[in-house]
């Protein structure tokens, strides 16, 4: 093996020699190990003979060995100058390490200071704000404690009053105490001396206390008695004097503040036409126009030489007011024949009921009256259509109701409680066709029905005396009553009788079972009976005819005769589809 100088192995150790022969070495190594793969038995070595220099063995071992010592060498130093950079790159970082270090203690002390800064600061405004806080407590309480004081010197002073009061009462007591026994000494002494005068008195007299006072109370109740009977007969006279000299003012005052232009009323109505071709059109072929009127409004129709007019004649004004008004309406219509007549009547009889509750409302509205109920006005309604006397029963009793109330309040009465009694005290006409009684009872019952009180049922009851008022308003209903029946040109008499005549034979007929209806026509000489063909044949019907003939003879007085006749209509009815 070759000795190498040891400046050589220097070099050699140096880096950039390393560096050097590390890079120029790997090509040779890889000729030679190539050349060792092509012949490895040295049999191509004649082809490299030309131009090639050939290489010795000891010099391929001196460059191995140099390579392996190289490589040797080269990894020492590259471990070497590894931890020597390494060692650096330490020496660095813990310098900077110890860089972070310090600014972060800069940093905590910097902060920390602020931190102690605003520590102080907050401790500082806690503590003004609670001495601020403390000073205001104290501020209040003392105001407190001022205000307490105050107090407490009131209620010392109060304190004082009470004591000294107390004091005075019981000084009071204490007199009271001496003044009772010395009272009760004195009524002792004055019970005794009562006692010892009366004994003495009983003496003289002969009789004792209790017989006296007997005897005096004798004496004072026949001289109480005697004075009584004076001072009532007094009393009594003055009363009748007065009473009869203020009804009579009360009355004419009151019948002079209620003017009313109303007369009595007829019994016929007129109903103007157009020409005289309208009477033929309202007589129909035969007269059956005039028969269907008559028979389905119960009144007669005249048609006579009277130019542009018929005359309705009936003694019920509610049926001549259906009969006019619609003649009225078939005339305007155009259409007259029986049973476009049976339909505009019934329509008439609707619109008739509907005006009767209205002017019955009005009247109400008109006196300040309420709370009626709505069938009791169609009761008071209907009298709209019924007579008294020839006096018209709705507007009578307006009339009356106006002049109770007048009295009402110049007596200092209760004004619309007679007002009320005195407008339906006359509501028993209006179904006295229906019922049986008179007409103040039977209003009566119809008042209670619907829900008037006592008084009223009682001023509509007692209007005729037929039973006790039991108030002051009821004798004034019946006063208002007499004096609006009394008026002059109010009544007739004759009209009423035979009003009276004519209801009493139109009850007669409907009384008997299967009438339907019943009207007394031509002044009552005549009486349509009408039957429901489904209870009553045509033998029944003679028989019924003949039974009214007899019973009218019987039970009715009247000059002439009266015709009776029953009328059965049979209907057959089809529709064409």
């Amino acid at each position: 093996m070759p000795v190498f100088p040891s400046e050589a192995i220097s070099r050699l150790l140096s880096p950039s020699f390393i560096i050097t022969a590390h890079v120029r070495i790997v090509p040779v190594v890889c000729d030679v190990s190539w050349c060792a793969r092509l012949d490895p038995s040295g049999s191509d070595r004649a082809k490299f003979k030309k131009g090639v220099t050939p290489i010795s063995t000891e010099t391929i071992v001196s460059i191995v060995l140099s390579l392996i010592v190289g490589a040797v060498v080269g990894a020492g130093v590259f471990e070497l100058l590894r931890r020597r950079v390494t060692g650096a790159k330490q020496a660095e970082a813990e310098e900077l390490a110890k860089q972070v270090v310090q600014n972060a203690q800069r940093e905590a002390e910097n902060v920390l200071k602020e931190a102690r800064f605003e520590a102080k600061d907050l401790a500082f405004k806690a503590k003004s704000e609670f001495e601020q806080e403390q000073k205001a407590k104290l501020g209040e309480l003392s105001g407190v404690e001022k205000r307490l004081i105050q107090r407490e010197g009131v209620l010392d002073g109060k304190l004082t009053a009470v004591e000294k009061r107390e004091s005075e009462a019981r000084k009071r007591e204490q007199d009271f105490a001496k003044r009772e026994e010395g009272l009760a000494a004195k009524e002792a002494a004055c019970a005794k001396a009562e006692r010892e005068h009366r004994e003495a008195l009983e003496r003289v007299a002969g009789m004792t206390a209790e017989e006296a006072k007997k005897q005096l109370i004798v004496e004072m109740e026949s001289q109480a008695k005697l004075d009584a009977v004076g001072i009532a007969k007094r009393t009594i006279e003055e009363a009748r004097e007065n009473a009869e000299r203020e009804a009579r003012e009360i009355i004419t005052s009151s019948i002079q503040r209620v003017v009313r232009d109303y007369v009595s009323e007829s019994t016929i109505s007129v109903v103007p036409i157009p020409n005289d071709a309208m009477k033929g059109r309202i007589i129909g072929r035969e007269g059956r126009n005039i028969r269907a009127l008559e028979a389905a409004t119960g009144i007669d129709l005249i048609i006579d030489e009277t130019p542009e007019a018929v005359i309705i004649s009936g003694f019920d004004p509610l049926r001549r007011e259906i009969a006019k008004v619609s003649l009225e309406r078939l005339m305007h219509d155009g259409r007259i024949h029986p049973t476009r007549i049976e339909e505009i009547v019934e329509k008439v009889k609707v619109d008739i009921d509907k005006l009767m509750y209205e002017e019955a409302e009005k009247i109400i509205f008109e006196l300040g009256l309420s709370d009626f109920n709505p069938e009791l006005i169609k009761v008071l309604g209907r009298l709209k259509y019924r007579t008294s006397y020839g006096q018209n029963n709705l507007y009578h009793a307006r009339e009356a109701s106006y002049i109770c109330g007048i009295m009402a309040s110049e007596l200092g009465l209760d004004v619309k409680l007679a007002r009320r009694g005195a407008l339906l005290h006359d509501i028993g006409k209006a179904v006295s066709h229906e019922e049986e009684g008179p007409h103040a009872m039977l209003g009566a019952e119809i008042a209670k029905k619907y829900g008037e009180s006592a008084k009223i049922v009682n001023a509509i009851a007692a209007h005729h005396e037929q039973v006790e008022p039991i108030c002051p308003e009821s004798v004034l209903v019946a006063a208002a009553e007499a004096l609006s029946a009394a008026r002059p040109g109010a009544r007739r008499e004759a009209l009423e009788s035979y009003v009276k005549r004519l209801e009493k034979l139109e009850s007669l007929a409907t009384g008997h079972k299967g009438v339907q209806k019943a009207y007394a026509i031509q002044a009552g000489r005549e009486i349509r009976v009408i039957v429901r063909q489904e209870d009553i044949t045509d033998s029944e019907s003679f028989q019924l005819s003949r039974e009214l003939a007899k019973k009218i003879e019987q039970e009715l007085t009247y000059p002439g005769q009266i015709k009776v006749t029953v009328i059965r209509e049979s209907r057959y009815v089809e529709y064409a589809k």
